[in-house]
């Protein structure tokens, strides 16, 4: 092999690997941009994340004094029942006499 079919061997292969070079190149750009995307996209569902967060705490807080509320108002009833449970017994004692 002279030095002619050598050089263009190895312009043959410079070639191929500027042609592979340039493939990979494009294919990183791509990939960039992609990220790029998914990073925008992970930023929304982050803060959808932290508003849906904020929103169940808020909900907790709302179950919670709805709890209290519901207990207040069991006690109630169950003061006013024993109340109607005095006076009947106290009516019927009454006209039992």
């Amino acid at each position: 092999m002279n030095i002619d079919e050598r050089l263009d061997r190895l312009t043959e292969r410079h070639e191929a690997l500027t042609v592979h070079v340039e493939i990979v190149t494009a294919d990183i750009e791509q990939l960039k941009e992609r990220i790029d995307e998914l990073t925008v996209n992970v930023d929304k569902q982050r803060r959808a994340m932290d508003d849906l967060m904020s929103n169940v705490a808020d909900l907790t807080v709302n179950v919670d004094k709805q709890r209290r509320t519901m207990d207040d108002l069991m006690l109630g009833f169950s003061t006013l029942t024993e109340l109607a449970r005095r006076h009947e017994y106290r009516i019927e004692r009454l006209e039992g006499r």
